[in-house]
């Protein structure tokens, strides 16, 4: 069964969503602080990203701005680099919570254009697959439950939750249920994404460093996430670059 979230209930939500999303990192809020969660085994801070991967910043960096010529330039690197129809289409989807509904519906519409475009130049690329199913009810909340622990490192809650609980259920069911549910996108794709669209707007820095946190929690190193920096400039995204090295700063000064 797939969850029975509808188009009218995801709009009502997502003007809270954007607020919500810094209870990792909100002052007085009294959320747990995101540390690192146990691992089987440590990531080889030498480990380069893979090119399907090291091309998601980007997207996700013009798809919050809105500049269109420079995400289609993303997108067709991206598909040329691995991603499927799929990864890209969810990647736009999921970003609605940063960046809202207009960017995202706008993205996928250039990307339509991209795969049109990309079609007529013989290119095939690869469908890739939809999501499972995602449980509703009760069952949705604690697999949204479950899923923000294990992204944060620890449970949730705090003062901020209990004067607005409607935040903490709109977090577990929908974000982290709904969203991170779906079994399409790996965590760490989704964390890139997010990393690339936060870094691209100013003003949710405090969000930015929580998701570079998150990002380290699900295996991600800070040599990978440097690199990621480094390519939102090469792609003449420099204020984006800038805000996710001093982001990383904050989050890991060891640079480990």
């Amino acid at each position: 069964m797939t969850s029975n979230t509808t188009p009218t209930d995801l709009a009502g939500r997502r003007a809270i969503l954007g607020a919500a999303l810094a209870w990792v990192a909100l002052p007085g809020s009294g959320g747990a602080a995101a540390q690192p969660a146990p691992a089987a085994a440590t990531p080889d801070a030498n480990t380069p990203l893979p090119r399907r991967q090291q091309a998601i910043a980007p997207i996700g960096a013009a798809m919050a701005l809105g500049d269109m010529p420079r995400l289609a330039a993303a997108l067709d690197e991206g598909l040329d680099a691995g991603l499927a129809i799929s990864d890209a289409k969810e990647i736009l989807v999921q970003l609605y919570a940063y960046a809202g509904f207009p960017r995202s519906l706008n993205a996928l519409g250039e990307l339509m254009k991209v795969l049109d475009a990309r079609r007529q130049r013989g290119v095939q690329d690869a469908p890739g697959r939809a999501p499972g199913p995602v449980p509703t009810g009760k069952e949705l909340l604690a697999l949204g439950t479950a899923n923000q622990t294990r992204l944060s490192g620890a449970p949730v809650r705090g003062p901020l939750f209990e004067f607005a609980p409607a935040i903490d259920e709109y977090l577990k069911t929908h974000l982290f249920g709904d969203i991170f549910g779906r079994d399409n996108l790996d965590w760490r794709s989704r964390e890139l994404a997010t990393v690339g669209a936060l870094a691209a707007m100013p003003g949710v820095e405090p969000q930015l460093q929580a998701h570079m946190r998150i990002s380290m929690n699900v295996g991600l190193t800070a040599q990978q996430l440097r690199s990621v920096a480094d390519t939102l400039s090469e792609r003449g995204q420099a204020e984006a670059a800038r805000r996710a090295r001093a982001a990383l700063e904050k989050a890991a000064p060891s640079g480990k």
